[in-house]
């Protein structure tokens, strides 16, 4: 139990190196991109854009880690061929 206002810690603080990894923000989106693998040609140009470095290209297919895309949809803007839509 806090004892006093003090106890309260402040925000923006980070007490331990690497625990954004914890807070899976996948949760905040309201929409989620789709790939359409036969379109995809593996530019990678959604690869190189993503903020968060949620897509991945693994065994030849292009994935999406879902814990932590927040669906800002720049992945579906810049893709040449439209095989990435927002759902």
């Amino acid at each position: 139990m806090l004892k006093s206002w003090k106890d309260i810690p402040m925000g923006g603080i980070i007490k331990k190196a690497g625990n954004s990894k914890q807070n899976k923000t996948g949760t905040w989106r309201v929409s989620k991109p789709v790939v359409d693998q036969q379109d995809c040609i593996k530019c990678a140009q959604c690869i190189r854009a993503c903020p968060e470095q949620c897509v991945i290209l693994e065994n030849d297919k292009l994935e999406i880690d879902e814990d932590y895309c927040k669906g800002c949809g720049i992945c579906a803007d810049i893709c040449p061929k439209d095989a990435i839509k927002m759902e």
